[in-house]
């Protein structure tokens, strides 16, 4: 089904439930955004994504602190960004700083 712009219609896992709230899909898209508005920089990847015991969500999101030349030199950073049931965001701290170029040993499981 689509709708009147000749795009699928969202499911209810990306636009919300019946409840009102939003989705897995466009939590990520509020957090990204809200992350990038309040700290003027750069988000790249999520790559942790849990909901909360409180109905709310936990992120760990990748945000590009310092660009460099060759690109594989530039500043990484991992924030921890936690958002309440509605998907707004209630706090974020970074947890790392790292060049791209980097692996990280030290964090099995990505967390």
């Amino acid at each position: 089904m689509t709708n009147s712009h000749n795009h699928p219609k969202s499911s209810e896992q990306n636009s919300g439930g019946a409840d009102g709230r939003p989705g897995p899909m466009e939590v990520l898209h509020q957090a990204r955004a809200q992350l990038a508005e309040l700290t003027g920089m750069t988000t790249e990847t999520v790559s942790s994504f849990e909901q909360t015991e409180d109905g709310g969500w936990a992120l760990e999101i990748e945000v590009l602190e310092l660009a460099r030349v060759p690109d594989t030199m530039s500043l990484l950073a991992g924030y921890q960004v936690d958002l309440d049931p509605e998907g707004r965001l209630t706090g974020y701290r970074r947890l790392r700083r790292y060049e791209r170029g980097r692996s990280d040993a030290h964090r099995p499981g990505g967390r």
